[in-house]
Order: C-alpha cells, then structure tokens, then sequence
C-alpha cells in the first residue's frame, strides 16, 4: 500500500516542530521516496540520531506503508 508523500510530511512537521521538510517521490509509485529534513533541534546530535529521529516521526510506517526513503538531515545556517 502506498503513502502519501503529504503524509509522511505531516509526520515528520508534526514530531518535529518547526522543522523544513521536502518530499520528493522518487519512481512515481508513492513507494520510494527521499527526504529532506532541515531541523534546529538536529543541532549537536550525530548523523544517526538524526535519522532515528525522523524514523520515529514516522511511526512504524518504515518497511510496512512505506518501502523506501531516502533521508537527508541538517541543521539550519
């Protein structure tokens, strides 16, 4: 079953506040997806915690409604 790209970006918004959030779907088949997750509270935390962070706003949807997802991370300049 597919995932909304709108979705996962209220997810993400909604885990992680204030947080600027792009979508991309990356084959068309609302499968595979990349995401780029620009966030002040990423700010001091590795690259792993990052990313575990976002996978926790998805909230179990990776692997299951969602298949793949491309994650880039960053702090604000």
């Amino acid at each position: 079953m597919a995932m909304p790209a709108a979705e996962i970006e209220a997810l993400i918004r909604a885990a992680l506040p204030g947080a600027e959030v792009e979508i991309t779907d990356l084959a068309g088949d609302g499968d595979h997806y990349a995401a780029r997750v620009v966030w002040d509270g990423f700010d001091g935390k590795p690259r792993v915690a990052q990313h575990k962070a976002v996978y926790a706003a998805l909230e179990g949807r990776m692997g299951g409604a969602l298949h793949a997802l491309q994650l880039t991370t960053a702090v604000p300049n």
